[in-house]
């Protein structure tokens, strides 16, 4: 009965050492080898030939069906002169690319790099082919990683940089532009994307800013941002300084001076900002919307005369579109909105006239700015010197037919009020 149970048993045994191969002898392998680099010495250099030629033709679905041929084989293996391996993975790739045929692509770069790990072209390309598979989480994985493998390559953060940025990861964006300040603290392109992403992160950028211009202060171009970003923050009387050391580097600056007018204008030194925007309208006499920022400028502090004598320089640098005309008629208006009397004198009338023409000559060249026009018009008889006016005015203005004021406050008033043909 033992025996009879034994059976099953032994008979299992047998089978089992039956279906075993029997041991590769050295003497097969080597035999196989020999056989495999035969071929390979045959195949690989008419493969390679042929792919670089149908790489060349653009015959990329062959380039493709060659490149299959190359790597199956591993001609790598055999003979990494004639067949390099990173050309070999890179060119296969690019011909799916081309194809569009990005996964792959994928697929060949991946295969690839576990031979060569630390390739970069070839870690660059996958990361290339993630991206045009918006796979971005695994594009900026590949990036870190060429970081790590390259820590002094610029142009890999650079690139690493504008993928954070693009994907909003702001904080690990400014981490990167500070690697690349601490090999280049001169790199204006990366100062300038730091003191962005700080601003696009909520945090305050004017440290940046500052930094930039202190550690560079020969370049205007740094104080002008940073004074810019001062004025932003309503710092101006600190930016004002700044502002005026880019214009001693660079005299001819037209934007350092303006922005210095505007910082004067801010902290109430309005005599400092029209003497900038003089300075500026030396720079460019034939700027018209200089010569309006100047009139604008006396205007605000009471000077109606130097008011009047640049919106004169206004009238006659732009006068196609009426600004010039109408920057008169606002001087003549405000200056008769602080000086009319109640009731209204004959000066106060001729000056509201006068106020009212300038209005109407820009208004028929299409100016849309500052106009009390339609109003003046509604009220005419009451604030206009007109027909009435004219009557009982003297023998010898009526011979001359201009109407000049007469009183201390009109004494910046230069011109006369010409009698229209209608009146008699």
């Amino acid at each position: 009965m033992k025996q009879l149970k034994l059976m099953p048993i032994i008979t299992s045994m047998f089978i089992i050492v039956m279906c075993v191969p029997p041991a590769e002898t050295g003497t097969s392998s080597k035999k196989d080898k020999q056989k495999l680099d035969s071929l390979r010495k045959v195949r690989c250099p008419r493969l390679m030939s042929s792919a670089a030629e149908y790489y060349r033709n653009r015959d990329w679905k062959q380039t493709v069906k060659i490149y299959e041929e190359i790597t199956t084989l591993d001609c790598d293996e055999w003979n990494s002169t004639y067949a390099p391996p990173q050309e070999i993975y890179q060119y296969y790739a690019i011909a799916y690319e081309q194809m569009g045929k990005f996964d792959s692509s994928e697929y060949v770069l991946l295969d690839g790099l576990q031979k060569l790990p630390d390739n970069i072209e070839l870690r660059k390309r996958l990361a290339y082919s993630y991206k045009k598979q918006r796979k971005f989480d695994k594009e900026i994985i590949e990036f870190e990683r060429l970081i790590d493998m390259a820590p002094e390559d610029v142009s890999i953060m650079n690139d690493l940089s504008k993928l954070y940025k693009d994907n909003e990861r702001y904080d690990d964006q400014i981490f990167i532009l500070e690697k690349i300040l601490a090999l280049d603290e001169s790199n204006e392109i990366a100062q300038s994307e730091l003191a962005m992403a700080f601003e696009s992160s909520g945090r305050d950028p004017l440290d940046v800013y500052r930094k930039r211009y202190e550690d560079n202060p020969d370049n205007f171009s740094y104080g002008l941002d940073y004074a810019d970003r001062l004025s932003q923050v309503d710092r101006n009387e600190d930016a004002i300084p700044i502002l005026n050391e880019v214009i001693r580097l660079d005299p001819s600056s037209k934007l350092a001076y303006r922005k210095l007018a505007e910082a004067n204008e801010a902290v109430d030194d309005l005599n400092a900002s029209a003497k900038a925007y003089e300075e500026l309208f030396k720079i460019d006499p034939r700027d018209g919307r200089v010569a309006i920022n100047i009139s604008d400028t006396y205007l605000e502090n009471n000077e109606y005369r130097q008011a009047l004598k640049w919106a004169d320089k206004a009238a006659s640098l732009i006068n196609q579109n009426g600004e010039g005309f109408g920057q008169k008629g606002k001087v003549y208006y405000y200056g008769w909105d602080n000086f009319r009397q109640n009731p209204l004198t004959l000066d106060d009338r001729i000056v509201a006239k006068l106020a009212y023409d300038y209005f109407t000559k820009a208004e028929k060249k299409g100016f849309k700015g500052f106009s009390k026009s339609s109003w003046m018009q509604e009220n005419a008889k009451d604030i206009l010197y007109g027909k009435a006016q004219w009557f009982m005015a003297e023998d010898k203005v009526k011979r001359s037919r201009n109407i000049s004021t007469t009183s201390s406050d009109y004494d910046w008033v230069t011109e006369s009020l010409k009698a229209e043909d209608g009146w008699k």
